[in-house]
């Protein structure tokens, strides 16, 4: 009965506020109290009793006593941090203006009139003093913050105390060095404090309350102007925040240490709740949104350590002034890199061990933060990019990747999942290291609908690659670039494919160059480029493993042939277009030999009806994304100059249409292009011609292959008919004997397109990012329903 007396208080404090269009006085306490003295609320009455429909009306009709409310709860917050929360009312307090600030913030930044007002300073606000000399009057939004960094380190209340003694010695909030109070060892902390879900529960509320502070970004629009930096993101993350050094690694070590699966008892989770887990979730969340910085813009840390620019004669500190990618990218000691790789391939393969044991442990949900976390670990620390490469736990983090991108690629709701998988592939592939690391065998059985194979990690890659881009939805295609680079960049170091993964290739190759995909847009013969640049790398620098890969070109050498002979008069374009009526989808017919799928595999699944998703920005395309680097004898890069007949005057690779519309590759070309480079969605406009074809065609690299069939063919003829062979294994022995030393032309440099760092990944990641929090953050359901600018929300 209390509680419910409580709680209508709440509410019925409400109602005045909006019935009453007069201000009600900030001195006037009794009245205040009522929104957070309720003793017995949690976060989701908080969301029941305020609906949004009352919140806008104060906002409207009066606009005073909600900026008074606001006031009197950040007030409360303060004097909680001052106090160190020592008595269970106090805590009380602090928790129900946490939970109310929580539901209120979203309708002040849906509001353009009311953005600025937590950064406005208030003399005397609250205080019932008109004092305007008040030398503490800083902006609302800044006491907020460092309160709620104070709590979050507050013995007791979210943190262990160290003193085991009386209430009149409790620690003084200010004199502590909250480094002692990290919560979680690992990186920087070798202590690992007992948990207690109190605080874990605690903590939470305040990281939640964190979050939709930061999330003032959801209600601008996008825009790639980096200086558009978020304001409660850059003070949180300046040295005006005592506890900077400390969050980010209670944040971090919270993370990576998680082990969902308890104690290493099955079904453990069915017994006890993890308080954990909503925790390790937000601290995630909190993490990705604080390292939303674009560091295609700063004197960003090189390999070694050192800034681009003369740290030395420079006033500012080297590195970035947002602490957390500063100290991000300051993490150097091997058993730091090791925690955090170890943590984040554990949480990674968290839902692959699901389908094994179904509910034995918990299954994890936030895998996409997990992986924006991991995109930021390499892009902003290269040492840590470098040791993920060099130890072989990197196949740990492809396989989880592989693992989503094949189980998500018939979703349209998770086409920015499928995104952020492929650009961490990117990343990985620019380096010669993970190249040699596919050759590992691959033989961990993940239940995948791949047809089932024997072979190496780069088999599983391109078999992979191979379903997303045959049975795939639409929504994917601007992907197929990037897929094929990966490839490229990892071919010069395959050892040997196995017969599933050289027809895979094959099969794509097939059906890239039929005629009426060749003419039906601007860009899909780069797809072709790209695929016979796989073929010749392995040919000429694997040539001696691959004898599967030599069979398979042989048996399709028709292909080549063709390619070499493609018409280029106007009435075969037009015939070659005609074909394309006949048959709507590039590639729809996957081949027959697919055989057996793995055991425990499902397909994957299209997105439930009714599903929400976010949309995204368009992604800019695979030249804009990558820059080439050669590699010399001694393996070393150099960056190579764009030459400046690049690119081909059709224009540039496809680039990914924003989420929200139909893919056509033009969405990030200038306007004035749009004629000459539209696709073949928007018929009519662009039409194939012969020079066209031929400006391409005449830079088909052939040369390896048709040397390779020139030399090969009659020689494996010969053996059919002077033994009778049917046999492909006989054929297989004769070729891996083969060689064509001397035989091929001079081998060509390899090329690597380097991932590269620039605004328009920098956007695509923040509206990803949010839209992620957004959708995964539904108890309570912080922004459901406000007006959010950065995406659009639609339903599948």
């Amino acid at each position: 009965q209390a509680r419910h007396n409580g709680s209508q208080n709440g509410s019925s404090a409400f109602v005045t506020m909006f019935v009453s269009p007069q201000p009600v006085e900030a001195t006037d306490d009794a009245f205040w109290d009522q929104f957070w003295a309720d003793t017995a609320t949690s976060v989701q009455d908080v969301f029941a009793l305020v609906p949004a429909a009352e919140i806008r009306a104060v906002r409207e009709e009066s606009p005073s006593n909600l900026a008074t409310l606001c006031y009197k709860a950040v007030e409360k917050l303060v004097q909680g941090a001052e106090s160190g929360c020592h008595t269970e009312k106090e805590r009380q307090i602090v928790l129900n203006c946490c939970r109310l600030l929580t539901r209120i913030l979203p309708y002040i930044f849906e509001d353009p009139d009311w953005r600025g007002f937590f950064w406005s300073t208030v003399p005397g606000a609250g205080r019932g003093g008109g004092d305007e000399d008040d030398e503490n009057a800083q902006p609302l939004a800044k006491s907020l913050l460092l309160a709620v960094a104070d709590l979050l380190f507050c013995p007791d209340f979210t943190v262990q105390s160290h003193r085991r003694s009386t209430v009149d010695t409790a620690e003084d909030i200010h004199s502590i060095d909250s480094c002692e109070y990290i919560w979680e060892a690992g990186v920087g902390f070798a202590h690992s404090p007992q948990p207690n879900y109190i605080y874990d529960l605690n903590r939470t509320e305040l990281l939640k309350l964190l979050l939709t502070c930061f999330s003032e970004a959801m209600y601008l629009p996008p825009s790639s102007d980096s200086s558009n930096a978020n304001p409660w993101v850059q003070f949180f993350c300046s040295t005006e925040n005592r506890h900077a050094l400390p969050l980010f690694t209670s944040l971090l070590n919270v993370v990576c240490a998680y082990d969902p699966v308890g104690y290493g008892i099955p079904y453990n989770h069915l017994l006890f709740s993890d308080y954990r887990e909503p925790l390790v979730e937000e601290a995630a969340q909190v993490l990705i949104v604080t390292l939303d910085y674009d560091s295609s813009t700063s004197s960003s840390p090189t390999v070694d350590g050192t800034t681009t620019g003369t740290a030395m004669d420079d006033v500012d500190p080297p590195g970035p002034d947002n602490l957390f990618v500063n100290y991000l990218s300051r993490i150097h000691r091997e058993e730091d890199f090791q925690f955090i790789l170890k943590g984040v391939a554990r949480l990674l393969s968290n839902p692959l061990v699901q389908t094994y044991l179904p509910n034995s442990a918990k299954k994890i949900q936030f895998h996409q933060e997990l992986l924006v976390l991991f995109w930021k670990l390499c892009d902003f620390n290269k040492k840590f990019l470098f040791f993920v490469l060099k130890s072989s736990d990197v196949l740990d983090i492809l396989v989880p990747i592989l693992y989503f991108l094949n189980d998500a690629r018939a979703d349209q709701s998770r086409v920015g999942l499928m995104h952020i998988g492929v650009f961490i592939l990117l990343l990985l592939s620019g380096e010669r290291n993970f190249g040699v690391r596919l050759n590992k065998p691959y033989s961990v059985r993940v239940p995948m609908d791949i047809p089932v194979f024997t072979g190496t990690h780069a088999d599983l890659l391109i078999i992979v690659f191979h379903k997303i881009i045959t049975s795939g939805h639409q929504r994917l295609q601007p992907l197929f670039d990037c897929l094929l680079t990966i490839v490229v960049n990892v071919s010069p170091y395959l050892k040997s494919l196995s017969m599933v993964a050289a027809n895979k290739l094959l099969h794509l190759l097939e059906a890239f160059s039929t005629t009426w995909f060749l003419f039906s847009s601007v860009q899909n013969h780069h797809l072709v480029f790209f695929l016979l640049e796989v073929f010749n790398n392995i040919i000429q620098y694997q040539f001696d493993g691959n004898s599967n890969l030599v069979y398979a070109v042989i048996r399709k050498r028709n292909v080549f042939h063709q390619l070499a002979n493609l018409p280029t008069d106007s009435q075969s374009i037009q015939k070659g277009l005609q074909r394309k009526k006949k048959t709507p989808e590039p590639i729809s017919r996957t081949n027959s030999q697919d055989g057996v799928s793995m055991e425990g595999s499902r397909p994957a699944a299209p997105a439930e009806p009714g599903t929400l998703k976010t949309s995204l920005v368009a992604t800019p395309g695979i030249d804009k994304l990558t820059e080439k680097s050669q590699v010399s004898e001694d393996g070393t890069m150099r960056s190579l100059e764009p030459e400046s007949s690049q690119p081909p005057p059709e224009g540039n690779a496809p680039s990914a249409a924003s989420d929200g519309e139909p893919w056509s590759g033009e969405a990030s070309h200038p306007r004035r292009d749009r004629r000459r480079l539209s696709s073949a969605s928007s018929s009519g406009q662009w039409t194939p011609t012969p020079d066209w074809v031929m400006s391409w065609k005449s830079k088909l690299p052939l040369q390896t292959i048709m040397r390779l069939l020139q030399v090969l063919v009659p020689q494996v003829e010969k053996i059919c008919i002077d033994k009778g062979l049917t046999d492909e294994s006989e054929i297989l022995k004769f070729l891996q004997h083969g060689t064509l030393v001397g035989l091929l032309p001079v081998p060509h440099p390899i090329l690597i397109r380097k991932y590269q760092a620039n605004s328009g990944t920098a956007m695509w990641f923040r509206t990803y990012m949010w839209g992620v929090i957004y959708l995964r953050n539904v108890d309570p359901p912080i922004w459901y329903d406000t007006d959010v600018k950065l995406f659009e929300i639609q339903r599948v």
